[in-house]
């Protein structure tokens, strides 16, 4: 019977090791060769760090802090919107309108992430109606400069994303629960410290979750990048694309992409460590200490 449990996890651990484990592994391996010639992929015949070095080169470096760039920015302008608006959705909207506001935040995968993305396009090219309509109005003098720029692969990225930084979120405002706020009133806190004091520490899980949801994929996107950013808005994902698609040279794109991985789980470390560093002195000054009754 102790196997039972073991065996139930068999089909788990069979999709983790040949769907994540084996690729990875691949890719880390491929990130040791070398190129062989003009027509070769790769070659692991002679092992090195000399791509890893040519991924730090001046010319990609550049690329990877731009991707650093949009990535912590894009998380945290979804965060930004998307807590207010999960706030609203989980405690002030009438709990029978809850179920079709979830689906109106989740219309947008309803598209396929290229066409929403070249929607984007659309609107932002110079030349677009929406260009033309700021035209008229006065709000611009000429045409719209924002497509193929970084800023306009941070619109995209946000756009794209922000469901995944509003539904976690939703999930745990929602299971806080409306008498723990009411305890909080009861106790003579406001609306704004029952917010801060209780509603928010309660919503950190979800915090961090919908964050490093919309962190991880946001870092490794090319698509909008593609689309939106042009030369000016490049980021890692396409020069890992360009390499195994175009270049054929897929020990660089491997070493990128291991780069890409250990870029990610560091910042996610370090910005989890500044956010408890600023976390603990209220941690302490709002600690609760119960003595024992004598």
């Amino acid at each position: 019977m102790r196997r039972i449990p073991f065996g139930l996890a068999i089909p788990a651990w069979a999709w983790l090791v040949f769907f994540f484990v084996l690729p990875v592994g691949s890719v880390i391996w491929f990130s040791f060769g070398y190129k062989p010639g003009m027509f070769g992929t790769h070659a692991n015949d002679v092992l090195s760090f000399d791509r890893y070095a040519e991924a730090l080169s001046p010319t990609f470096f550049s690329v990877f802090l731009n991707t650093l760039w949009v990535g912590v920015w894009g998380t945290v302008i979804c965060l930004l919107i998307g807590l207010p608006v999960a706030y609203w959705m989980a405690v002030k909207s009438p709990p029978s309108l809850r179920g079709l506001l979830i689906a109106l935040v989740m219309v947008p995968y309803w598209a396929n992430f290229l066409v929403r993305t070249i929607g984007w396009q659309i609107i932002l090219a110079p030349e677009g109606w929406f260009s033309h309509l700021l035209q008229d109005v006065g709000f611009i003098n000429g045409p719209l400069d924002v497509l193929y720029t970084r800023p306009a692969v941070l619109l995209g990225v946000v756009y794209n994303y922000l469901p995944l930084m509003i539904l976690p979120l939703y999930v745990a405002f929602d299971r806080v629960g409306d008498p723990l706020r009411e305890a909080s009133k009861d106790l003579g806190a406001n609306r704004f410290s029952t917010f801060l004091r209780v509603t928010l520490p309660l919503a950190r899980p979800g915090i961090i979750v919908g964050a490093l949801l919309v962190y991880i994929p946001l870092m490794g996107d090319y698509i909008t990048a593609t689309v939106l950013g042009g030369a000016q808005g490049n980021m890692v994902g396409q020069l890992v694309a360009s390499q195994f698609q175009t270049a054929q040279n897929w020990a660089l794109g491997s070493a990128m992409a291991v780069m890409l991985i250990v870029v990610i789980m560091a910042s996610a470390a370090a910005i989890g460590g500044l956010l408890w560093l600023i976390a603990l002195p209220f941690r302490n000054r709002y600690r609760v200490t119960l003595e024992e009754a004598r």
